[in-house]
């Protein structure tokens, strides 16, 4: 009876504590183009992307497109020269982009979306004692979906906004009845669970500037999110221990945040003067400084009513969690993209939107990103592992412009590559008794995919 109820608040705890963490486009970009380029189309993003990037630049779209990806991320980060378990990242990415025109005045409709193919959500409890990758655990284990729209009120103003939707849990179970401790078999015990999602929304803001010749200036804001997480569990019944019945309850209740998205805010260019050559610069100032402990905080109930004959020394509740504080520290990131679109081959074709181009063309696209890490120095009971983060990328493609009647626009095929360099870190506890001690840091990650679009 001493034990029950910290084993059993020991595993709904388990089941409740999640790891808070980000989603695939802020830890690998959205699809090719934007992942070859370090993610810096803030000015530069016209396709399904730019409902995460900068809805503004929907309007660009010079017609319907329809996007189709795939990404892998391949993680390798490890703890004292050991991996450190963080998953493989992948799934589908997607969406399309639909332009028009009211009263004359231009705008555009844009979905994009990034599903998970191992699951839509994934929750894994560990101790905020033990040392884990904090940013990085899980990210593409949420999924993303936006929808935006877009106007071009004047010829060189292009605003935009939309909404991003993510999903959080409630849940509920209870079980009641009578158990039979020597034979469990023949115990009667009814279930009941409840759960339900509920959509969290937050928005995406945007604006694009035609500057000139020079190219366009951006700018866009993306909202906090964050998934609370809440279990609720009763136990309620009678246990049959060789003829003597004890009337038990325990109750439980789990209050975490399953998953945080900072706020962020966007400026950047994309210089064009030169044809087919761009040339992006983006400055991402990140909020981490409002991020919350993943760290489930809990409470615990027993009663019991045993006979008289029977002294049952029951322990008092558990105590909740002592949750140690955070401070991250706010960060800005710079990117830097480049893109040269290469007239390959084939005569001159009328296409869409786009006047006339060569038949075949080649897009060679490289980024660079520069992410400081937001996470102290863990000198204390915490150990929230992270590093600087440089990402190198390199992307290319082949444009078919205008390949068949029916696809009056183009159709493009875009790869991608991405390795991140984590630099080893070592960190130093002030206590020299701490269990976990000192320890070092460090890794990498691969993240490879490809992009198809339709543009019609």
């Amino acid at each position: 009876m001493r034990r029950l109820p910290c084993a059993a608040a020991a595993l709904l705890s388990l089941a409740a504590a999640g790891r808070a963490r980000a989603h695939a486009p802020d830890a690998y970009g959205l699809g090719s183009r934007g992942a070859s380029m370090g993610g810096a189309l803030v000015a530069d993003a016209t396709d399904f992307s730019a409902s995460y990037y900068n809805p503004a630049g929907l309007c660009g779209a010079t017609g319907l497109g329809l996007s189709i990806g795939y990404g892998y991320a391949s993680n390798r980060l490890r703890t004292n020269g050991r991996d450190s378990g963080v998953r493989d990242v992948h799934g589908l990415a997607g969406g399309l982009v639909v332009p028009g025109e009211v009263l004359g005045v231009p705008f555009a409709l844009g979905l994009a979306t990034f599903l998970p193919d191992d699951g839509l959500s994934r929750i894994e409890a560990i101790r905020q004692e033990t040392p884990r990758w904090e940013l990085y655990d899980d990210r593409l284990s949420i999924l993303f979906l936006a929808a935006s729209v877009a106007v071009r009120p004047l010829p060189f103003l292009e605003l935009g906004g939309g909404v991003a939707f993510l999903a959080s849990t409630r849940g509920r179970f209870a079980v009641t009845g009578r158990a039979d401790a020597l034979s469990p078999y023949d115990s009667a015990l009814r279930h009941e669970v409840d759960a339900d999602l509920t959509s969290i929304r937050y928005p995406h803001l945007g604006a694009r500037v035609r500057a000139g010749e020079l190219g366009f200036v951006g700018i866009a804001y993306r909202g906090e999110a964050k998934l609370p997480l809440a279990i609720d569990a009763r136990l309620q019944g009678v246990v049959d221990f060789a003829g003597i019945e004890v009337p038990l309850l325990y109750e439980l209740e789990s209050r975490t945040v399953d998953a945080f998205l900072p706020r962020q805010v966007v400026v950047g260019a994309s210089f064009q003067r030169i044809r087919g050559l761009r040339v992006n610069l983006d400055v991402t100032w990140v909020n981490w400084s409002a991020y919350e402990s993943p760290v489930a905080r809990t409470r615990a109930h027993l009663e019991a009513a045993p006979p008289p004959e029977v002294p049952i020394d029951l322990p008092d509740d558990p105590r909740p969690t002592a949750v140690a504080p955070l401070r991250f520290g706010d960060r800005f990131v710079p990117r830097l993209g480049v893109e040269y679109v290469i007239p390959a081959a084939g005569g001159l074709r009328k296409v869409a939107g786009q006047g006339e181009r060569r038949a075949i063309e080649i897009p060679l696209r490289a980024g660079y990103v520069y992410e400081r890490s937001p996470v102290p120095p863990q000198k204390g009971v915490t150990n929230y592992v992270d590093a600087d983060r440089h990402t190198m990328s390199l992307g290319a493609g082949v444009v078919l412009n205008r390949p068949l009647e029916e696809l009056p626009g183009s159709l493009r095929i875009d790869l991608h590559g991405q390795l991140s360099v984590l630099p080893e870190v070592v960190v130093e506890k002030d206590n020299p008794a701490d269990f976990v001690g000192d320890y070092r840091a460090d890794g990498t990650m691969l993240n490879l995919g490809a992009t198809v679009t339709a543009a019609f």
